[in-house]
């Protein structure tokens, strides 16, 4: 069974189709860069979610979490150096006035066009094919908005376009309050947003997404043990749950392109359908951020203040979501029908299991089906379907990533047992209903 080339058109239909993914005020015909998930799509964000905190907080000793605000006081962006430093390069084309991201520009695209009588190669309007443009101006990504009722300077303020920097002014407080000793981690998942030069390829590049963040303090002789660590870990993680190795690699930063705050930096890149992008970043900060806040750590056993330095790993929610889907979605032909399937890893899957009634006119099949449909939900997420054939259903539920279907059928009435139909493998086992709930979650846990 072989990944078909255009997936990435496949998916972004997927995606609409069954839920997954909307564009976000679609009916006034959208807003470039945001997007809505549907009742699959919360799913999966919540389980990715669920993942990165039970494998980054719950399972670790010396780690706890944090839920800071969206809105901060607006000296902590200028202390940080996120209003000076925070900016990527904006150019406008001098023909169609359509602005673009400097270094996103390519060289000769279809529609490019070289000046009269040249030959040499120039950057090219992806919108128009002309080679003029102004001369970079740096653009601060941040959102601006002001607090209260009078919209001024001195109420200007900045949606966070990140959410470490609620660890870093939280640091003294969570300190007080939990008592940690170096090596220590402080985690946070929350909505963070970029005001985006130029969006595109599908979820990739949003100007709202969520952020799950941890900074992880450490003596500054250590940095580079834990560095290695996480990086580690967070590969790991993404393999653990079912993305193929092969699609995964490492790209340290140029300089050029390091942020402000970073002395080594690298993603962890997915190979897209439009090449290689990033879906994670792990940073050494050093000591840049609580030194520009004035922080420090009192260490009791080496009896003085130091200041830590930080790693930090850091996902957007989105784009690994993008590529879970991308991964796991095949095609293939059984019976003569082509079957779509969303082979996502159990713990990821948006559906766990869906209860069919082989026959939906037959009341005692509908009424036995309904009772272990109740049962199951209280323990994980499940759906009860009885529209259409035995097999459309299987369809759906495959396409919608599905792992298990559980079938009522006439032998249900007799021995009390039921189909149990696994997704990938699409093979069938009888098993009895009152250890249906065992049998499934030592499939899904």
């Amino acid at each position: 069974m072989e990944k078909t080339d255009n997936r990435f058109e496949q998916i972004v239909s997927l995606a609409k189709r069954r839920g997954f993914i909307y564009p976000s005020s679609e009916i006034y015909g959208g807003l470039s860069g945001f997007w809505d998930f549907g009742p699959l799509g919360v799913e999966l964000k919540n389980n990715l979610k669920s993942e990165w905190w039970g494998s980054t907080v719950w399972e670790k000793e010396n780690v706890v979490g944090l839920d800071s605000s969206i809105i901060y006081n607006p000296k902590v962006w200028e202390v940080s150096g996120h209003t000076k430093h925070f900016a990527d390069p904006l150019v406008e084309c001098k023909n169609c006035h359509q602005r673009f991201k400097a270094d996103q520009l390519t060289v000769n695209p279809p529609k490019a066009r070289l000046a009269k009588g040249g030959s040499k190669q120039q950057t090219a309007c992806p919108n128009c094919g002309k080679t003029e443009f102004t001369e970079p101006k740096m653009f601060n990504l941040m959102f601006k908005t002001h607090v209260g009722p009078v919209e001024d300077e001195a109420s200007a303020a900045y949606l966070r376009p990140e959410t470490a920097q609620g660890i870093f002014i939280n640091f003294e407080n969570i300190l007080k309050t939990s008592r940690l000793k170096l090596p220590f981690g402080i985690a946070q998942i929350g909505k963070a947003f970029r005001n985006e030069i130029t969006t595109g390829n599908f979820i990739f590049r949003s100007r709202e997404f969520e952020q799950a963040e941890l900074e992880w303090f450490c003596k500054p002789k250590e940095a580079e043990k834990w560095f290695k660590y996480w990086q580690k870990e967070r590969l790991g993680w993404y393999l653990r749950l079912g993305m193929k190795r092969k699609n995964l690699r490492w790209r340290e930063h140029e300089d050029r392109e390091r942020a402000h705050y970073a002395v080594t930096a690298f993603d962890i890149e997915y190979n897209f359908p439009f090449g290689w992008g990033e879906i994670e970043g792990i940073a050494n900060r050093s000591d840049y951020d609580l030194k520009a806040h004035k922080l420090k750590y009192r260490d009791e056993e080496m009896g003085k203040e130091v200041v830590p330095y930080v790693i930090e790993p850091s996902m957007g929610i989105e784009r690994p979501a993008f590529a879970f889907l991308l991964d796991a979605y095949f095609e293939e032909t059984v019976r003569g029908e082509k079957r779509v399937v969303l082979k996502l890893h159990p713990k990821l899957a948006p559906i766990k299991v869906a209860v069919l009634p082989l026959v939906r006119t037959d009341k005692s099949l509908v009424k036995i089906a309904k009772e272990i449909f109740e049962d199951l939900k209280g323990r994980f997420n499940a759906a009860y379907d009885e529209v259409g054939s035995i097999g459309r259903r299987y369809r759906r539920g495959d396409e919608a990533g599905t792992p298990f279907a559980v079938t009522v059928d006439a032998q249900t009435t007799k021995d009390k047992t039921v189909t149990v139909r696994e997704r990938d493998s699409m093979k069938q086992k009888r098993v009895a209903i009152e250890e249906l709930p065992n049998y499934l979650t030592g499939k899904l846990l």
